[in-house]
């Protein structure tokens, strides 16, 4: 019997891997994406497309208003999205940072899976090629395991491990395509732009292309999404 995983699902590059490579170890997935407030929103549409891409019937989009906390250049309408910053200098913890995001995620993915006996959750956060936020590093992911198999029913009653899978954490953005491509990874479905067109294509000069598109060049690869 095929063991389930739940897989919180952005509509991005890191995340679709994610998916491919779950499916790759056997599991059936269940897709979960956040609105939170973001402003690139056609994120959502492309998360839709990707669950269509990988034919994962259970495909939930959960609406939680982060955005009415600010904080955050990507919700907050009065915070523009940092530009034309070198791959060499996004390492610190920039605007786009979005205030106890993955915790958040991770709590709501951590429900899902309880409600369905679930105890694998993959997230696709990456430690190496990323823009410097706190709940990407490996320590974050540890005690966040840690509690989640502190704070639940199915846990304390001995039931089962929870284990969240990070499959990308210690991969280069170059690595994290070429794995998804020897997947056969569609990334002409996927969006990473934090600021695009009304359009959706990318604005090829904020710090999640900027990163996507070094990755694609390190990769020896050509980015199949249509810049400006």
């Amino acid at each position: 019997m095929k063991k389930t995983a739940v897989i919180l699902l952005s509509g991005g590059l890191d995340s679709t891997t994610c998916i491919a490579i779950a499916k790759d170890q056997g599991f059936d997935i269940i897709g979960l994406t956040i609105n939170y407030g973001q402003k690139h929103i056609f994120e959502l549409e492309s998360a839709k497309s990707i669950a269509r891409y990988f034919n994962i019937k259970n495909h939930s989009i959960i609406n939680i208003d982060l955005a009415s906390f600010g904080g955050s250049s990507l919700t907050s309408t009065n915070m523009k999205v940092p530009k034309n910053r070198r791959t060499a200098d996004i390492n610190d913890i920039p605007s786009t940072y979005v205030p106890a995001r993955n915790t958040v995620f991770l709590s709501i993915a951590l429900a899902r899976a309880e409600t369905i006996n679930s105890f694998d959750i993959f997230i696709g956060v990456n430690a190496l090629d990323y823009s410097g936020y706190p709940d990407c590093r490996p320590e974050f992911i540890s005690e966040f395991e840690k509690l989640a198999n502190l704070a639940t029913k199915e846990s304390i009653e001995k039931k089962g491990q929870y284990k969240i899978h990070t499959p990308l954490i210690n991969l280069k953005k170059s690595e994290i395509i070429q794995k998804g491509m020897e997947l056969n990874v569609d990334y002409s479905i996927t969006s990473s732009c934090y600021d695009p067109y009304e359009n959706g294509n990318p604005c090829g000069s904020c710090d999640a292309c900027e990163l996507r598109l070094k990755g694609f060049k390190d990769a020896g690869k050509i980015d199949p999404l249509k810049y400006a």
